[in-house]
């Protein structure tokens, strides 16, 4: 999700401070498996085995020692291609292969990864493609770009006529490998493929990575003009009845989606909600793509009704009071159709049970056996009342104080756990992450940035123990005043504003 992304950027910008005060040269090599070459003018440095290619850092796995002759070479010409040995069977474990590409003098390569199917890690740590161009002194990125997995990278422009890839395997796991296409072009020439996005005067990103919340683009480009994107997605619905559906319904609904919308409608009225088309990713525990229903308007675990994927219509939800609260979240995946839904309030005091039938508050209809068995059968918990000689457990908020040090003192005190928005299961998840605050205090933004971070990790509970985002003004007022700083640090402002809600709603975001 985008706010995950942003979680780990703002972690990185503690590490990236710890590391300032070390004189940081570069960052860890292989610190993203998924990005662009940095754009380059410095000499690359020689590597000429694997001990030199596979760029070292503290706590890499041994390096392989075999060096398959089948593989590699000097590559010139205006065009070609290459793969990893054996393909599209599975390459060989324990092999380096090495690729110098070489251009005429005032051109350009510009390489395309067509296919990737290699062993998947974290930072790429194993089984990896690697390219190396011309280092950019005004970067900290060391001009090394480092890949696995099964997602080929956007079309990559370098500022070079020299560029070296290289393929190393480890063990036994192999997979079917990769094919690239490179060209030696004019400068001027640089282009993406169809369906990628251009910036920065060569830079190309996936579709994925446009409009996500994150700024993958010096000119930021890459978030310029993403209201469809952002802005037609939730919202809050007042009218007695009405209708909503996923993004680009009946179409395919886009990747990292976070859409949420609050249904209010007049005291003593309750709602049923009900789903007409339903077509999701599907998944066991629905962890990837899914819509959650809240009988509240916040987003508490002791308010869910639901949570759905796959392509199963979920059944008819009625609430329990004049509010009620969608979710629609989607990852990076797999897409699919969507939903269509439409909503209808009724007077919760209408009878429209047969005789034989409980009416509960909020109207639905409940078997008499039901009534004063010990279970909540209605929503409402209306079937439990006046009941004498049963035990009931107590129900308590979801609520809890505020434990974190760095995020003592704000205008509000209790927080809510699961966070939904970063996956963060507790407040000793939270205290991990921001367990090394202390050295942003030298910040002169840092009461704006702790603000952001705190209500972005440790988000305000509402009264019936749910969470709620914060505003967008508190992020804009972050960014203003916190931009400079972090630059200083090499650290380019991670998050576009304007997916968070810009609302005087109370149920819709807060303000720390």
């Amino acid at each position: 999700m985008v706010l995950m992304v942003l979680l780990g950027l703002l972690v990185g910008i503690i590490v990236l401070s710890k590391l300032k005060s070390s004189h940081l040269a570069r960052l860890a090599p292989g610190a993203s498996y998924a990005h662009a070459v940095s754009n380059a003018t410095s000499a690359p440095p020689a590597r000429t085995s694997l001990q030199s290619t596979a760029a070292s850092s503290q706590g890499d796995p041994p390096q392989a020692t075999t060096s398959t002759p089948s593989c590699g070479g000097i590559l010139r010409g205006p065009e070609g291609s290459f793969s990893s040995p054996n393909y599209p069977a599975p390459y060989p474990p324990n092999i380096l292969c090495t690729w110098h590409i070489q251009g005429v003098q005032g051109t350009v390569i510009q390489l395309q990864v067509e296919t990737l199917d290699i062993e998947n890690s974290i930072s790429c740590l194993y089984d990896r493609l690697e390219i190396y161009s011309k280092q950019d002194p005004a970067s900290l990125s060391d001009g090394t770009s480092r890949f696995c997995g099964q997602e080929a990278p956007a079309t990559i422009n370098t500022n070079s006529s020299w560029v070296q890839v290289t393929f190393v395997s480890y063990g036994i796991t192999t997979a079917s490998g990769f094919t690239a296409l490179y060209r030696a072009i004019a400068p001027s020439e640089k282009n993406c493929s169809w369906g990628e996005f251009l910036c920065d005067g060569g830079r190309c990103l996936l579709p994925a990575s446009v409009c996500d919340g994150l700024y993958h683009c010096t000119d930021r480009s890459d978030e310029s003009n993403c209201s469809t994107k952002h802005h037609e997605c939730g919202g809050t619905l007042t009218s007695l009845e009405g209708q909503f559906s996923s993004p680009n319904h009946p179409h395919q609904y886009p990747n990292l989606q976070l859409c949420h919308w609050h249904i209010l409608v007049p005291v003593g009225h309750v709602i049923d909600l009900q789903f007409h088309n339903f077509s999701l990713e599907p998944q066991k525990d629905c962890i990837f793509d899914f819509v959650e229903v809240f009988d509240s308007a916040g987003m508490g675990r002791g308010n869910v009704m639901g949570r759905f994927c796959g392509s199963e219509i979920p059944p008819v939800l009625t609430s329990s009071q004049h509010v009620m609260t969608v979710l629609f979240v989607t990852d990076e995946g797999m897409v699919d159709d969507g939903f269509y839904a439409t909503y209808r309030a009724h007077n919760a005091t209408e009878k429209t049970c047969s005789p034989f039938e409980f009416t509960c508050r909020n109207g639905e209809c409940q078997a008499l056996e039901l009534v004063c068995d010990g279970w909540h059968d209605c929503p409402d918990g209306s079937d439990e009342y006046n009941c004498t000689d049963i035990a009931y457990p107590s129900i308590e908020s979801t609520c809890e104080p505020i434990a974190i040090e760095m995020c003592l003192d704000l205008s509000y005190n209790a927080t809510s756990f699961p966070n939904i928005w970063l996956t963060i299961a507790d407040q000793e998840g939270a205290a991990e992450v921001l367990q090394d605050y202390q050295v942003l205090e030298g910040l002169a933004c840092y009461p704006y940035l702790r603000a952001l971070i705190c209500s972005l990790v440790v988000p305000k509970c509402t009264p019936d123990g749910g969470i709620l985002q914060l505003c967008r003004s508190v992020c804009l007022e972050a960014e203003r005043h916190c931009q400079r700083s972090l630059g200083l640090l090499g650290i380019p402002w991670p998050l576009n504003c304007n997916v968070l809600p810009d609302s005087d709603n109370p149920l819709e975001c807060f303000t720390p």
